[in-house]
């Protein structure tokens, strides 16, 4: 796969202002973007609370309803890039924890978000850019950094580069989800948890019976910060595994 369809991206404070934007020289479909992000309230709410991109608050709408996201636990962003899951993640999986408690020993959690683009530092995370998730080496790389080699919750928004093929685009997408399914089988705990999303299709059949043999409590869900032309959807999942003794 030749990368990663990135579901947003930055967007200047100069962008946001009320000042002209200048649309000599573009496309028609480069001036609808344009204007869609400049009107758009989860961009400018991204801009205002100094996240990344406006996805985010997809997982932001998902983790309140779902509290998947705790302190002291181990989480994985696939296609992290720029980092907006990522800064969720350590908001919620390690700020929320007190700096000191006499006598009490607390827990730490870590996040790692891995990407085949060029991720910017993000205190609090490891960040793996230039590796592809789809790989069994990337695999490798991740059970080395986990502690005891295990996650508590994987993370994915990835997508691939758009081919303007809708049916070509979709198994890309399952050929993804799969590979995370199999990074899941590896290193996610019992009782673990999964947000992927997808995108409805003559393959969603295959990933569904691949996830029933995987996961239970199968949820479906299309956050508010998606936007309504768009066909993504996002799975959450409790992982079976194997219980060890």
């Amino acid at each position: 796969l030749d990368g990663y369809r990135k579901s947003c991206i930055h967007v200047s404070a100069v962008s946001l202002k009320k000042t002209p934007v200048h649309m000599k020289g573009k496309s028609a479909a480069e001036q609808r973007w344009l204007l869609r992000q400049i009107s758009d309230p989860f961009v400018k709410a991204a801009h205002a609370q100094n996240y990344r991109c406006r996805s985010a608050f997809k997982l932001i709408e998902i983790d309140d309803k779902y509290r998947l996201l705790k302190p002291g636990l181990s989480v994985i962003d696939c296609g992290a890039a720029p980092g907006a899951w990522s800064q969720v993640a350590v908001q919620r999986d390690m700020n929320n924890i007190p700096l000191f408690i006499p006598g009490v020993d607390l827990p730490k959690g870590s996040v790692i978000g891995i990407d085949i683009l060029h991720i910017t530092p993000l205190d609090g995370a490891q960040l793996l850019s230039n590796h592809d998730i789809t790989e069994p080496s990337t695999h490798m790389v991740l059970e080395r950094l986990l502690p005891e080699a295990r996650a508590d919750v994987i993370l994915s928004d990835m997508a691939p580069n758009a081919s303007g093929l809708r049916e070509l685009d979709h198994e890309r997408l399952v050929t993804m989800c799969l590979s995370v399914l199999d990074l899941a089988d590896k290193v996610l705990r019992p009782g673990g948890s999964l947000i992927c999303k997808y995108w409805d299709g003559a393959l969603a059949r295959k990933l569904q019976q691949r996830l029933s043999s995987m996961f239970q409590n199968v949820r479906t869900v299309k956050p508010r910060a998606s936007r309504k032309e768009s066909a993504e959807l996002f799975l959450i999942h409790n992982y079976k595994g194997e219980v060890v003794a």
